[in-house]
């Protein structure tokens, strides 16, 4: 069997677990009060017709449907899973409930609550874009004056050193104190979180820039605003890249932590009042929120990553 002919298997394989969701669903009555079973079924249904139909082009030597392709082995695990699941908590009690509520609740809460959800997804993502956005501006601006001003970084280090470690929930008394909102409070540890990982890799970049590079633009007349702009930045970028990651990370730790204790809206808000109320179903439906948030988020710092250092790519292509 050829190569076309394993991705045809797969595809069908594929269809076939999510055609066992959909018979499970319709197939059996569920043991507990929950909507939506019918609509999932028929998605799975739809996705099933449109494995098979890529099995069928797979065999006949098209090259349609390359993303489903691509994506087949993880279809297959998903639909597998997806079946044990909705088997083992709506049909026949295996999972203890309301701990483990069936696909076909979290999906009831996507159409029904639909409305709050977007609410909190706006509040997460105004105070998420607005902490990192700070602390990325300061975290940038104190690497690089770190790199290159023996006076600033004789201050600035010793108190880098002291702050920078400490993990930001262990400022949130001081900060709701301190700031008039809890929503100023917020942004400022989100700042806190970003900026900490941005500055030292900042730092470290505009450090290990080589003299040479400097002696070289001196030769031509550059001044030092042009060493700074010209020749320390663009060599500090990668590593800077490197920090935007790490503080993207840790600022949704913080981001949630904080609508939980005291930001009255946001994913992290709607999360604590779903767990509140047992309402588990809720409870998933904004984890996995959030999950795609910081997947986006990240996407789109890697799309940025990859424009801004497009030259890195050229030369490996050379």
């Amino acid at each position: 069997m050829g190569r076309a002919g394993l991705d045809a298997v797969l595809a069908f394989a594929a269809a076939a677990a999510w055609l066992l969701l959909a018979f499970v669903i319709l197939r059996w009555p569920d043991l507990g009060d929950w909507d939506r079973g019918p609509e999932l079924a028929y998605a799975s249904g739809a996705l099933a017709a449109v494995l098979i139909v890529s099995g069928v082009l797979r065999v006949a030597g098209s090259s349609a449907f390359s993303r489903v392709k691509r994506s087949t082995p993880w279809l297959l695990a998903l639909g597998l899973v997806f079946s044990a699941w909705e088997a083992g908590s709506a049909k026949f009690g295996w999972l203890p409930q309301p701990f483990f509520p069936p696909p076909h609740a979290i999906l009831e809460v996507f159409a029904d609550d639909w409305r709050k959800l977007i609410e909190s997804i706006v509040a997460s993502v105004k105070l998420e874009f607005l902490g990192f956005a700070l602390g990325a501006a300061c975290g940038f601006t104190i690497g690089v004056l770190l790199g290159r001003s023996r006076l600033f970084g004789y201050w600035a280090h010793p108190v880098l050193r002291l702050i920078g470690p400490l993990p930001a929930i262990a400022w949130l008394p001081i900060a709701f104190f301190v700031f008039p909102s809890s929503w100023s409070a917020s942004i400022f540890l989100i700042a806190l979180t970003t900026g900490f990982p941005v500055a030292v890799l900042t730092w470290s970049g505009v450090a290990s820039v080589n003299p040479a590079y400097y002696d070289i633009a001196r030769m031509f007349g550059a001044s030092r605003l042009y060493l700074i702009v010209k020749v320390a930045i663009p060599a500090a970028l990668p590593q800077v890249f490197v920090g935007l990651f790490m503080g993207l990370g840790a600022s949704f730790a913080v981001l949630v932590t904080a609508e939980m204790m005291g930001v009255k809206a946001g994913l992290g808000f709607y999360l604590q009042w779903a767990q509140g109320w047992a309402a588990y179903a809720n409870m998933y439906a904004a984890l996995i929120v959030m999950s795609l948030m910081c997947t986006t988020f990240v996407s789109i710092l890697f799309k940025a990553r990859d424009r801004v250092l497009s030259y890195q790519k050229a030369d490996l292509k050379w």
